[in-house]
């Protein structure tokens, strides 16, 4: 906060470093978790297509949100309602090809009469 006061360019450049320096300590985590969901789904037999789709939309919302707080913290609130409503969508438009496939088979369940 001191430093955010008396120099806000730096305390800018300050938090991006450490936010940045915090998700490069976590990849290795973050890989070991995705490995294990992409296992998981192997062993279920589910189309790693689907799981790759949903871990990309996860890594958009995650990366939307650090994007949008970064932009916050710089005072351009309006700036980053855009980059949370850029994400949104492209999450809609990464989700579309699975929601089609649950709906294609909720159709397939219902008995034709």
């Amino acid at each position: 906060m001191l430093i955010k006061e008396q120099k806000p360019n730096f305390a800018f450049l300050l938090i991006v470093f450490v936010g940045c320096s915090i998700f490069l300590f976590l990849i290795d985590q973050i890989y070991a978790i995705i490995h294990m969901l992409e296992k998981l789904a192997a062993n279920a037999n589910v189309n790693l297509v689907y799981v790759q789709t949903i871990l990309k939309i996860i890594g958009i919302a995650y990366i939307a949100e650090f994007a949008a707080h970064i932009t916050r913290d710089a005072g351009e609130g309006a700036i980053a309602a855009k980059v949370e409503l850029a994400g949104k969508i492209l999450i809609l438009a990464m989700a579309i090809p699975i929601l089609t496939v649950i709906i294609e088979t909720i159709i397939n369940m219902i008995p034709s009469t």
